[in-house]
């Protein structure tokens, strides 16, 4: 008899430690969901993942509470999904600037790519280079142009050294085969506002935080850093149509998981995904802030989060960026 229970008990326990691949996707989500994303409360990270999130909750019939990890880059977020309990219960909406933290940070206490398991990506926009209305160059081409015949005289404002607009501004200079000054600024709305005060001559900034004053007449936009024009302004041209071949530089917003969370709930977060892209509400919301809604595969998402680290890392190397 004792023998037997044994048997039984050593059954159980493997039934137990089977259960979390298999068992523990046909349950969930048993709990809300955490969703960490790794800048300020009411920025544009924050605001897709609560809008995107909110329609998802609707058929996970558990809510996606959307919390705050901002530092360092967005890796303190990155870090804690990286290191969560891969149940599903832990979700990071990761931006454009994972890949450039990638290239950037020295020693982050997980890998860009192996360390997470990823669902889909949620939304693409680009960044504009930006003048005074009344004052800088005419075009692109013109400010290139001036900082070929003098390198460094003309300069670019972004939200700050490290960040997806500076490396941008890296890229630009390398394709265009100019030499740049780089200007770091505590955040675009620092950045808009030297601009606005004639400290700078250009800036490089997502849609979002200069859209107001595009509109107002107070700013004017040189040019897209996508590979097409922005619909919200389709007279504006691309970086590429005046002359820097190959340019396109994008931001994203996507869903990750820890590596590792069972194969059920990826596909039923990236079923869900796919669903909440398609209500013109969704659509409409993330449109306004710049983006295109597009999702992917898993496989996708991975392939083109590879890509981006592989190219911001010869950026860094090329402009002999200290790493951080």
């Amino acid at each position: 008899m004792h023998r037997r229970q044994l048997l039984l008990n050593t059954t159980a326990l493997a039934s137990s430690l089977a259960w979390p691949a298999s068992g523990r996707a046909q349950g969930w989500p048993e709990r809300p969901i955490k969703v960490l994303q790794g800048f300020a409360p009411g920025g544009n990270a924050d605001t897709i993942a609560r809008v995107v999130g909110g329609e998802m909750a609707k058929g996970l019939g558990q809510p996606l509470v959307v919390e705050a990890v901002a530092g360092a880059g967005g890796t303190l977020a990155s870090a804690a999904v990286a290191r969560a309990m891969p149940d599903g219960h832990t979700l990071l909406l990761a931006t454009g600037g994972h890949a450039v933290a990638g290239a950037l940070y020295d020693k982050l206490p997980y890998q860009t790519v192996a360390s997470f398991q990823m669902v889909s990506t949620i939304t693409f926009f680009p960044f504009l280079v930006v003048t005074q209305a009344d004052k800088g160059p005419r075009s692109l081409a013109d400010a290139l142009a001036a900082a070929r015949s003098k390198p460094e005289s003309v300069a670019y404002g972004t939200a700050g050294i490290g960040s997806t607009h500076h490396l941008a501004g890296e890229l630009l200079a390398r394709l265009g085969n100019a030499r740049l000054l780089h200007v770091p600024y505590k955040g675009d709305a620092a950045s808009v506002t030297a601009l606005l005060a004639g400290d700078i001559p250009l800036i490089i900034a997502p849609p979002t935080a200069v859209l107001g004053h595009l509109k107002a007449g107070k700013l004017r936009a040189l040019a897209v850093t996508g590979p097409q024009r922005w619909p919200g302004m389709p007279d504006v041209p691309t970086v590429a149509e005046q002359g820097v071949a190959g340019f396109d530089v994008r931001s994203w917003a996507g869903w990750m998981l820890p590596a590792g969370t069972p194969a059920a709930i990826v596909e039923r977060l990236h079923a869900q995904t796919q669903r909440a892209l398609q209500v013109a509400a969704v659509r409409e919301r993330l449109e306004q802030l710049g983006g295109e809604a597009r999702s992917s595969t898993p496989q996708e998402m991975g392939a083109m989060v590879a890509a981006e680290l592989q190219k911001w890392q010869q950026v860094v190397a090329d402009a002999k960026i200290p790493r951080l």
